[in-house]
């Protein structure tokens, strides 16, 4: 029985040194200000729960996670290395995700051009399957998506992580996005900072039509 118990606290004992090398707080910090930072994503999710309701940005959120779960793994399975030899595949990702932000820029200003609203839009499923697909087309083609998940996994995950320990940090990261991006989708959905979006539409569409433009032609200009 004592033979038993000491080999099964030497098992855990073992398991416990195994993650402590893993900087779990770093990777928590770098996660929660890439995902909570406004940027496209957080303030795509923040207009649509305000302009048409909770379920279309918990929608959006869906393709967002999805395209941020899609890179994580691809990082963590060594895929961003790949890509970072290959120029030519930021080059095109720049171009998408610039183009996809300014095509955001002109439809929010299209939209605080136009008369105001008294009520919000209809939710349909097929809006539903949209908003999922605006999230996903935003985040899989952004390439600062692939160098935040590179430089994480290559600074605070060491090359002699085992596979639980990277799925580990996977499922961190992970959670921790798309709990953020929920709270943006509940926070901005609440009945009041709608009814103050219902009042200020024009204003608030014109300053998403700014964002989106900014970080668009920011995007275009870069060089990665």
């Amino acid at each position: 029985m004592d033979r038993l118990v000491v080999r099964l606290s030497g098992g855990w004992h073992c398991r416990r040194i195994m993650f402590e090398h893993i900087n779990y707080p770093l990777i928590i910090a770098a996660a929660l200000l890439g995902a909570g930072s406004p940027g496209p994503s957080t303030l795509a999710i923040a207009g649509t729960a305000m302009a048409q309701g909770r379920g279309q940005a918990l929608a959006l959120v869906a393709g967002i996670s999805t395209a941020s779960w899609t890179w994580s793994i691809a990082a963590a399975l060594g895929l961003s290395a790949i890509m970072f030899a290959n120029a030519w595949v930021f080059e095109v990702l720049r171009y998408l995700g610039a183009g996809y932000l300014l095509f955001l820029a002109c439809r929010s200003a299209r939209s605080a051009l136009s008369p105001a609203q008294t009520q919000l839009r209809s939710v349909t499923a097929r809006s539903h399957r949209s908003a999922y697909g605006k999230g996903l087309a935003m985040h899989l083609t952004n390439p600062k998506a692939i160098l935040f998940f590179g430089a994480l996994y290559s600074v605070a995950v060491p090359v002699t992580a085992t596979p639980l320990e990277i799925a580990s940090v996977v499922l961190v990261v992970g959670v921790q996005s798309v709990a953020i991006f929920v709270a943006y989708a509940v926070l901005f959905s609440n009945p009041r900072i709608v009814g103050i979006y219902v009042r200020l539409r024009r204003w608030f569409e014109g300053a998403f039509a700014v964002a989106f433009g900014f970080a668009g032609l920011k995007l275009l200009t870069a060089r990665f």
